[in-house]
């Protein structure tokens, strides 16, 4: 049985990885069914989902950046609405402090943050191809972000951005995990995403999916968010909306080199696939 800790709530699962939906509350995503606000997020559940991942502001490539009101305002009532109805673990996507702190006082319970505590996009975000989205441009992390994680007991998920080796994405995840704990973070709080897609090559893209326990020796679990992205397509030929197959065949291929949580638009036949893996070990 895999277990987890995601803030304060303790979750387990008999499949061989937690299955986290992505619940965009923008008008933007690059795929457009996983848009959407209390009703997707309220299928995701009933789908089984384990993990809500709620956003309100696109990491598309050109993506159009929205205020912290505004991106208050898109996904709150969200995070209220499922409240209401269950106690499923919520991970809020958003690189401002100040958007979590109201996301956490809502309910949520992980930040899920592209820019790992630096605070600022770089670049057009998600499976962007420019060269020089190198994750230290981003510069230091925010001290303020993660005294809040540990003292709210949330989790936090810091991802890389930008073209780097499996080594390079190993060094600067371990030394933000680092930072964290050397400002109270517990380390069974951290969550690690090597950033599938974002600035990255088609062949380092390939090189993660194969490495989850390459990165921080299998310290902290990782997360792989590979659902429908570009680097799907490159191997499939196929456009965002045929993509379901190619991603399930990638994310089985990452789970099986240790990934523990999938992040995707599909929860129903990712169940399906981790439940045939778990019956064929």
């Amino acid at each position: 049985m895999l277990q987890l800790k995601f803030g304060l709530k303790r979750a387990a699962t008999e499949r061989p990885a937690f299955v986290m939906g992505i619940v965009n509350a923008t008008p933007d995503s690059f795929y457009a069914e996983s848009r959407g606000g209390v009703e997707r997020a309220l299928q995701l559940i009933r789908e089984g989902a384990d993990i809500l991942d709620i956003g309100g502001e696109s990491t598309r490539p050109g993506y159009t950046p929205v205020s912290v009101e505004e991106e208050v305002s898109r996904i709150i009532p969200v995070i209220q609405a499922v409240r209401r109805e269950s106690s499923i673990p919520i991970s809020v996507d958003t690189t401002k402090l100040e958007v979590f702190k109201e996301a956490f006082a809502a309910g949520a319970d992980i930040w899920n943050d592209v820019t790992a505590l630096s605070g600022a996009k770089k670049n057009n975000g998600e499976d962007e191809k420019s060269s020089d989205g190198t994750a230290a441009s981003f510069g230091e992390p925010s001290r303020e972000s993660a005294l809040f994680i540990a003292k709210s007991g949330v989790s936090v998920i810091l991802m890389h951005t930008g073209q780097a080796e499996v080594n390079e994405v190993s060094d600067f995840l371990g030394q933000r995990a680092v930072f964290c704990l050397a400002n109270g973070v517990a380390s069974d709080k951290i969550i690690l995403d090597p950033g599938i897609g974002f600035g990255k090559t088609r062949e380092q893209n390939l090189n993660l999916i194969k490495a989850p326990l390459s990165i921080c020796a299998g310290r902290y679990p990782v997360l792989m968010a590979l659902s429908r992205k570009r680097c799907i397509g490159d191997m499939t030929g196929r456009p965002a909306e045929e993509r379901l197959a190619g991603t399930l065949a990638a994310n089985m291929i990452s789970v099986q080199n240790g990934a523990k949580i999938i992040r995707v638009h599909d929860v129903s036949s990712t169940i399906d696939t981790l439940n045939v893996m778990k019956n064929l070990r």
